[in-house]
């Protein structure tokens, strides 16, 4: 769910047509062990509660369409928003069913469900980063919610801008994008910078219209990756200087998601490619990633091994399908490709 067009527009349309009260399949649970793979975090269809979670084997090529399921015997929910592992632990961020999934990395197992609500009402939580211990996860209620990691339980939560999508830490500090996508079509254009030693917010600077990806690099940058309002006011990016806690350049950006590794952003485009630009030269050095003709039709979230130099992209096709997994190498040349569900928004990479 890092778009919010295809959430706000798309799926809030097809969601009158195409969903359903229907309830979690029952199922027997089964044991998985994952020493090395990858997993897909589907959105599925908004208030359709079918979220799922692809599992991919590297060792046997094997995939699991939806391993939480089969492992626990029930569903993750309504909307995953969010999948980030954080020591043996995967942390699941499902949006509109306003819980947070934690299961054993290797077995898939749940470990516990927090649910982050106000009162009755659904706090609609959105993306998920971690610092000593904590984790820390932006909310649709204007709210950054700090949970203990070793606890599982939720402690304060820190007042930002409306709508928080994604965040980053650098330089010991937090920078949420504050979209306001909520408040179609009066999008805003802020970050909250929250001092991580006191857990406020130190300053709010003025961004893009509809700030929606943020990532930092190794020389004190914070790219700040804006939506613009998907008619007239296109995308852009921003560039903040993390000492300084000020907008350093900004200008428009054709891009609609993307994640760093080392020196290398990639980017998704409005030509259904994949750039790189480096965060050294501040430049893009690679305008189209792929070099053996792989046509993806909706690239919907990017991900790259720092290790192996892999780069895997996400293909959400019409929104409403099976979406698709292309995995490639340092050069740009299609390894091999799984069917996942829909809209597979993230990847998080398990490691050895």
């Amino acid at each position: 769910m890092k778009n919010l067009k295809p959430i706000l527009v798309v799926t809030v349309a097809l969601s009158f047509i195409l969903a359903s009260c229907h309830k979690d399949k029952k199922v027997t649970p089964v044991t998985v062990v994952a020493t090395s793979g990858l997993y897909v975090l589907n959105q599925g269809l908004f208030q359709d509660n079918n979220s799922t979670l692809s599992f991919y084997n590297y060792t046997n090529q094997q995939t699991t369409a939806d391993v939480f399921s089969a492992v626990n015997g029930r569903g993750l929910g309504d909307t995953g928003n969010d999948i980030e592992i954080y020591g043996s632990k995967t942390y699941i961020v499902v949006n509109v069913s306003s819980t947070i999934e934690v299961i054993d990395t290797k077995t898939a197992k749940s470990i516990a469900q927090i649910k982050l609500f106000n009162g009755s009402t659904a706090r609609e939580p959105r993306d998920i980063v971690f610092y000593k211990n904590n984790a820390y996860v932006t909310a649709y209620d204007g709210t950054v919610a700090v949970i203990d990691t070793t606890t599982l339980t939720v402690g304060q939560s820190i007042t930002v801008g409306n709508s928080p999508e994604q965040l980053t830490v650098a330089n010991g500090k937090l920078y949420v994008a504050n979209s306001g996508g909520l408040n179609y079509p009066n999008y805003s254009n802020t970050v909250s910078v929250i001092n991580l030693s006191t857990n406020t917010v130190t300053k709010t600077l003025t961004v893009g219209l509809n700030p929606q990806n943020v990532v930092a690099d190794a020389y004190g940058n914070v790219y700040v990756l804006s939506a613009g309002d998907y008619n007239t006011v296109g995308s852009s990016l921003a560039i903040i200087d993390d000492n300084a806690d000020v907008v350093k350049s900004q200008a428009n950006f054709d891009g609609s998601n993307m994640a760093i590794q080392g020196d290398n952003i990639f980017f998704t485009t409005s030509a259904n490619k994949v750039e790189i630009y480096n965060a050294k030269s501040q430049s893009i050095t690679n305008p189209g990633f792929i070099t053996d003709g792989t046509v993806i039709t909706t690239p919907y979230t990017v991900t790259s091994d720092g290790t192996t130099g892999e780069v895997f992209v996400t293909d959400a096709k019409d929104y409403i399908s099976n979406g698709t997994l292309y995995a490639f190498d340092k050069t740009g040349k299609k390894e091999y490709s799984i069917t996942v569900g829909i809209n597979p928004g993230k990847i998080a990479l398990i490691k050895n």
